[in-house]
C-alpha cells in the first residue's frame, strides 16, 4: 500500500493548492502517472506540487486545468496559483498589472533601478537573486517575480501597442548591478528600447537637484476609454489611485518632470557614453 503524506490545506497556499490537486485527480480516479501524461508533467512532478515540495508554475496551474477541465471556470487552478504568486507581492501591485497591460499609455519615473519593463533576464535575475540572499524572498517566489516580469514584457507587444514614457533618474543608470557585462547589456536594452517608435526615454541628471519635481517613482496609466490611474509605493504596500481629481495634479507633474529632464537624444548620447566607458 502507498503511504500517503497528509495534507493539511490550511498551513499555506501552497499547501492548499496541492491538497486540492490530489483530491481531483482522486475524484477521477487517476494516480500521479496518468494525471502527469494528461499535463505533460512527470507523475514525479505532480507528486512534488501535491506535497508541497515543489510550487506549482503558472504553466502547471494551466496544465492542470485543461486537464480538469476547469479553465472555464471561475475557480481555476491557475487562479489559485495567482493567489500563491501575489503572496510575495506587494499589496496592490498585481491589480496594478492587470490593468498595465490594458493600457493605452504608460508613464514611468523610476529611482536607483531600472523597471521591470525594460529589464534584460540577467538584470533581473540578480535583483531576485539578491532578494533571496538576504532572506526577503524563498527561492521560488523569486522565480514567480521573474516570471511575473517576462509577463509584463510580453504584454506591451501586443496591438495596438502602448504608448510607453519613460524618465530614469540617473541613479537607475550608475548603480552597477552584476559585473560590467550585465550592465553593458542593460545598457544597450534601453537604447533599443529608445529607438521603438511607441517610446520615449529620458533621464532626470543628478544636477537637476532641486527642480526634480520628483523623489519617488511614479506611474500614471492612461486607459483606452482615456480614463486616468496612478500607482506608487511605499515600504508596506502599493496605492492604486483611480479618481482623475487625485491622478491628475501627477500628470501634471509628471509633465515638469519630462520638460526639466534631458531630451531623448542627450539621454541616449549618455547611455552610449557609458557603455564606452566614458561617463
Amino acid at each position: 500500500m502507498v503511504n500517503l503524506k497528509e495534507l493539511n490545506p490550511e498551513s499555506s497556499p501552497q499547501a492548499a493548492f496541492g491538497a486540492r490537486l490530489r483530491t481531483a485527480r482522486e475524484a477521477r480516479g487517476w494516480n500521479q502517472e496518468e494525471l502527469g501524461a494528461h499535463m505533460g508533467y512527470s507523475g514525479t512532478h505532480v507528486s512534488a506540487v501535491e506535497t508541497g515540495r515543489k510550487m506549482p508554475t503558472l504553466r502547471f496551474a494551466r496544465s492542470v486545468d485543461r486537464a480538469f477541465g476547469t479553465g472555464e471556470t471561475t475557480d481555476t487552478f491557475e487562479k489559485q496559483w495567482r493567489e500563491i504568486r501575489n503572496g510575495s507581492l506587494l499589496e496592490g501591485f498585481p491589480e496594478y498589472v492587470g490593468y498595465e497591460g490594458r493600457a493605452a499609455e504608460i508613464r514611468l519615473y523610476e529611482v536607483g533601478v531600472i523597471p521591470g519593463l525594460l529589464q534584460t533576464p540577467k538584470y533581473t535575475a540578480l535583483i531576485n537573486e539578491s532578494a533571496v540572499k538576504l532572506g526577503m524572498i524563498t527561492a521560488d517566489q523569486a522565480n514567480e517575480r521573474i516570471a511575473l516580469v517576462a509577463e509584463r514584457q510580453a504584454a506591451l507587444t501586443r496591438n495596438p501597442s502602448p504608448l510607453i514614457f519613460v524618465v530614469l533618474d540617473e541613479s537607475c543608470l550608475r548603480r552597477p548591478i552584476g559585473d560590467r557585462t550585465v550592465m553593458d547589456a542593460q545598457w544597450a536594452r534601453l537604447l533599443e528600447f529608445a529607438d521603438l517608435p511607441n517610446t520615449v526615454l529620458q533621464i532626470a541628471p543628478f544636477d537637476m537637484g532641486v527642480r526634480r519635481p520628483l523623489s519617488l517613482p511614479l506611474t500614471v496609466l492612461t486607459m483606452p476609454d482615456r480614463s486616468l490611474m496612478s500607482y506608487a509605493e511605499s515600504a508596506q504596500r502599493g496605492h492604486l489611485e483611480r479618481e482623475s481629481i487625485s491622478v491628475l495634479p501627477m500628470l501634471t507633474i509628471y509633465h515638469q518632470l519630462q520638460a526639466e529632464a534631458e531630451s531623448q537624444a542627450s539621454s541616449v548620447a549618455l547611455i552610449s557614453q557609458l557603455r564606452k566607458g566614458i561617463s
